[in-house]
């Protein structure tokens, strides 16, 4: 079974079960679509994520952020007991260490790599769900998004924010994961590339 960190976004088609989820609280509002896939050998809940990007950080976009990354780490909390694989997919907006940017003194004060930021993904991660893309590969610098300006791409000043955060359950049946980089190269692409994880049976 292949996934992506994308495999929910745009027409959001996908075989399977899928709902869209909310999740309130009096400063956050957790949306997300998430399909329970029914392939063959057992299933896989999937759950495909756009967090938000705080910036400002001075706003109160930053507060929304945080409380929605708390939002983020309760349904994870909650589908733990259940002890089935799940995958929680996308954007994340976070830059989780210095070996997820090109330069920490270029996003210094920027919400992506603000120490609450870091400390809001970290408190999902230790929940007991694993980083994919780092659970098969420890090379520094592989990146999933390159801004459109500046010539990032020419000069690979990209950083990783997009991530698929696997339970227990999925963890054990990860087979590979990989980030396509070579989709940036295409004509007009999207500023981010998919990653990919590859579930066994």
């Amino acid at each position: 079974m292949l996934l992506m960190s994308n495999l929910l976004s745009g027409a959001g088609i996908v075989s399977g079960i899928t709902s869209i989820r909310a999740a309130s609280s009096r400063t956050a509002r957790l949306m997300m679509a998430e399909a329970v896939i029914n392939a063959p050998g057992r299933p896989v809940r999937v759950a495909s994520i756009y967090a938000p990007n705080g910036n400002p950080t001075e706003t109160p976009k930053f507060d929304y952020k945080l409380q929605w990354l708390k939002r983020l780490r309760q349904h994870a909390h909650e589908l733990l007991p259940h002890e089935e694989a799940f995958v929680l997919g996308g954007d994340l907006n976070v830059i989780l260490t210095e070996d997820d940017l090109y330069d920490p003194r270029a996003w210094e004060g920027d919400a992506l790599y603000r120490p609450e930021s870091i400390a809001a993904l970290r408190a999902i991660l230790n929940l007991g769900l694993t980083d994919a893309y780092r659970a098969c590969h420890t090379e520094p610098h592989r990146y999933t998004f390159w801004d459109y300006q500046a010539g990032a791409w020419a000069k690979d000043h990209g950083i990783r924010i997009d991530y698929l955060l696997l339970s227990p359950q999925a963890t054990d049946r990860l087979t590979g994961c990989a980030i396509d980089k070579y989709v940036r190269g295409w004509e007009k692409p999207s500023d981010h590339v998919p990653v990919w994880a590859e579930i066994g049976e």
